[in-house]
């Protein structure tokens, strides 16, 4: 079996993507943060204290998707050409969603897997004083277009 990320020797490497041609891509991960009830009605009456949970989190995601390759060391610097997330409150919690999108020679999963992950911490960092319960849970890629390997979408998403 051969490991794309291995060198002969086993040693860790960054896959080389120049002779690639840039195409149009995208992805989009999801996740929750789950919070006790209390916050949940905190958070829907704009009543956290340390302000603007939603916003303060959007913003930390977006961040995030552009940063990636600072965070995984074998990650490729790309164009990040777009980035929505999105963040609804929900009975359970928070819900995360972020779609990234490029035109380059690899995808944008980890991009996206990581402004859920990151916009997911900044939730809990603004409601870790009224809520030291909440947890991140279920953080997945949802889907996928573009590439060598077409267009993927999670069955139950």
């Amino acid at each position: 079996m051969t490991f794309t990320h291995l060198d002969s020797a086993g040693h860790a490497r960054m896959v080389d993507v120049t002779d690639k041609q840039p195409t149009v891509r995208a992805a989009s991960a999801a996740g929750l943060v789950r919070c006790a009830p209390e916050t949940v009605t905190l958070l829907r009456d704009g009543g956290v204290p340390k302000g603007d949970v939603l916003a303060v989190a959007r913003i930390a995601g977006i961040q995030a998707a552009k940063r990636t390759p600072e965070l995984l060391p074998l990650a490729h610097v790309i164009g990040v050409h777009g980035a929505v997330v999105d963040l609804d409150i929900v009975d359970e919690g928070v819900r995360i969603t972020a779609t990234v999108r490029t035109a380059d020679r690899t995808g944008v999963e980890m991009e996206a897997l990581t402004a859920v992950s990151v916009a997911a911490l900044a939730v809990v960092d603004m409601i870790k004083g009224v809520d030291r319960s909440a947890s991140i849970e279920h953080v997945r890629i949802t889907a996928k277009e573009g590439g060598r390997s077409g267009s993927w979408r999670r069955p139950e998403e």
